[in-house]
């Protein structure tokens, strides 16, 4: 599959099928569109002659990939949600600002023991596993999440396995202990900001009702302080409230952090939610954000956006990104009281609970709808040219908007695509400076 975009005054050319990205000229791309009519046979050849030789090169038109899906039922990661409640009470909060629907409650060392127990049963040959800790707010159960890392080391280290361990914060209990412990044992942190202290506050509330700017700036700029060059991301949301978000991920940036995401809400609550009238603003936002970021990127002032960081020759992770996510198969979340579930987003939904750390998995045909699920069960995705840098999209995002994991949200494809041409282009801007 060949898609032919332009950006701005440039035009290019990717090919799905070897992944290769060509710069062209306005020409070649009408020609590649079918959109021949004002031009002469002479200039039809000449074009026509290039295209066929990147064709036998195999740089365009090339067969896509046959790689099938990589699943397997020897799980690898658990997200933990050491804690079912919040010291923020964010609107959009996908968790009901912490709760999920249910009893606000914190996750026990037992039941944590037994998650690590049931992954470390569970994985098999695997030999590094992963353990997000997750929430509501994770370090609201410090203690906890503490003696769980400890546990999980040394259970481990005893079966010649090794775990990689990542927190989502708000950044609110941010002290000087749990700073230095997350620094030394994390392998990620993700910390939640959203940009301007405006657009942060005015749906980043504390339980009082306040703005919560003031009171995580600091505590999260001393962490990446400490930080140095571990992982790390500032992970920020825009809604329908704050369609110019390129100025909240730019002032991230010239707050300090070199680390950056910034994702479009995913609600129904009708002042924040993105919808399709939405779309043009929001395309255009990303060409302003792809425009500055070049220019940093080229006067030594670049930053890492999440979304602009793509990998066109896939390699080994293709098959990978056939398979999609393992929610639900290689992946599951486990809540306060021990019960399993596909993923964070599903968690709490009776329909989609698939048994509990001390009872095993005991919903194998769930298990088996999402072992299945892959970028070819997605019908839609077939003609999708970022389809191979999708995987089709969120799962749990397709069910709750669409009633199916297998339909892709077209509000959330239409931003991908989008990202996905400004990336391209971003990764063309950079090759040719290198060159």
């Amino acid at each position: 599959m060949i898609h032919v975009f332009s950006y701005r005054d440039k035009y290019y050319i990717y090919d799905t099928g070897s992944g290769a990205l060509h710069a062209c000229d306005e020409q070649t791309a009408h020609y590649l569109k079918g959109e021949t009519a004002t031009m002469s046979e002479e200039e039809c050849e000449k074009i026509r002659a290039e295209v066929e030789a990147l064709k036998r090169e195999g740089l365009l038109d090339a067969p896509e990939t046959e790689a099938r899906p990589i699943k397997s039922h020897e799980v690898k990661a658990l997200c933990l949600h050491i804690s079912h409640d919040c010291n923020l009470r964010c609107r959009y909060c996908f968790a009901d600002e912490g709760a999920y629907h249910s009893v606000r409650e914190v996750m026990s060392f037992e039941t944590a023991k037994a998650a690590i127990d049931f992954l470390l049963r569970e994985s098999g040959n695997r030999k590094v596993l992963e353990v997000d800790f997750f929430g509501g707010e994770p370090l609201m159960n410090f203690g906890v999440l503490k003696q769980t890392v400890y546990y999980a080391k040394a259970e481990a280290a005893a079966r010649g396995k090794k775990f990689l361990f990542t927190t989502t914060t708000n950044g609110l209990l941010l002290d000087d202990e749990r700073v230095k412990f997350l620094n030394e044992e994390m392998e990620n942190v993700v910390l939640s900001l959203d940009g301007r202290p405006e657009v942060h506050d005015a749906v980043r509330k504390t339980v009082n009702g306040k703005g919560s700017f003031d009171a995580v700036i600091a505590h999260i700029k001393q962490f990446v302080k400490v930080r140095g060059d571990k992982h790390y991301y500032v992970r920020g949301t825009f809604t329908s409230k704050n369609l110019d978000f390129s100025k909240d991920v730019l002032f991230l940036a010239d707050s300090g952090f070199d680390s950056i995401s910034m994702e479009p809400v995913v609600t129904d609550i009708p002042d924040l939610a993105i919808t399709e009238e939405h779309l043009p603003a929001i395309e255009r936002e990303y060409e302003a954000l792809a425009d500055e970021y070049i220019k940093r990127e080229a006067e030594g002032r670049g930053f890492l956006f999440f979304h602009f960081n793509i990998d066109l020759e896939g390699g080994p992770c293709l098959q990978k990104r056939v398979s999609a996510c393992g929610a639900g198969n290689e992946y599951f979340s486990v809540v306060p009281n021990g019960d399993l579930y596909p993923c964070h987003q599903f968690a709490s939904d009776p329909e989609f609970k698939m048994g509990s750390v001390f009872t095993g998995i005991e919903r194998e045909d769930l298990r088996a709808k999402f072992a299945t699920s892959c970028l070819f069960t997605r019908e839609k995705c077939q003609t999708c040219f970022a389809k191979f840098i999708c995987s089709g999209g969120c799962s749990a995002n397709n069910y709750h908007f669409m009633g199916n994991i297998e339909e892709p949200y077209p509000i959330t494809c239409a931003m991908m695509k989008k990202r996905v041409e400004c990336a391209m282009h971003v990764l063309a801007e950079r090759k040719a400076r290198e060159n």
